[in-house]
């Protein structure tokens, strides 16, 4: 008789409970069950219905996804299609404020050449009040070029004689009452304004008749 230190050294009893046999790849009928109908096994048998029931289950967990997908592009719902019309709303904003500081980028930095020919334009400006662009000479010749050349490039010239006064585009460098005018007006210009599109490179110099008390 083996004794109670034999009994606790007994090897542990391992029983396999899988249904499918590791290596035929049968399933397992349960014990006290009798021989297994033959239409049972066929069923169980690999590739059987039973067999692909869990393929079928993941396959269609599959096509539902792609076709919730298909049908969400087909048929967007409300708030998807204003989600559509926001972002491409926005993306034209963005791309109409990258055209415009682009242009005006583009007329600061001409403008910024264009600045120092300004002096030469103001000499022919006096030139042509003393009476020296009269005639057909080389130098009348020259002056217009230069202008035509600024002209090309978007300068455009501001400021004469009789305007309302503008502070946002005129200087008053002096101011003389006037019983002729009734707001304050332009009288003489000594130096032209100039723009070169949406930039004001300079205000122009004027003196003011201011209407009398």
């Amino acid at each position: 008789m083996a004794s109670e230190e034999d009994r606790n050294h007994e090897e542990p009893i391992v029983r396999d409970k899988r249904r499918i046999d590791p290596e035929t790849g049968a399933v397992r009928q349960p014990e006290g069950q009798g021989e297994t109908d033959v239409s049972h096994e066929a069923s169980a048998q690999p590739g059987s219905a039973d067999g692909d029931a869990g393929d079928d289950e993941r396959e269609l967990t599959v096509d539902d996804i792609l076709n919730a997908a298909q049908a969400e592009v087909q048929d967007p719902t409300d708030e998807h299609l204003a989600d559509l019309k926001r972002v491409t709303a926005e993306y034209a904003n963005y791309r109409r404020r990258t055209e415009q500081n682009r242009e005006l980028e583009r007329e600061r930095a001409v403008g910024a050449a264009v600045a120092v020919l300004l002096p030469v334009l103001d000499d022919l400006d006096r030139a042509e009040k003393h009476g020296d662009l009269e005639g057909d000479t080389p130098f009348v010749t020259i002056a217009a070029k230069l202008r035509a050349a600024t002209e090309k490039l978007g300068l455009e010239r501001f400021g004469e004689v009789g305007e309302v006064f503008d502070p946002q585009r005129h200087e008053a460098i002096f101011q003389q009452p006037s019983p002729d005018v009734d707001a304050d007006t332009v009288a003489d210009v000594v130096e032209a304004g100039y723009t070169l599109g949406s930039v004001q490179l300079r205000p122009a110099k004027v003196v003011v008749h201011t209407p009398a008390s």
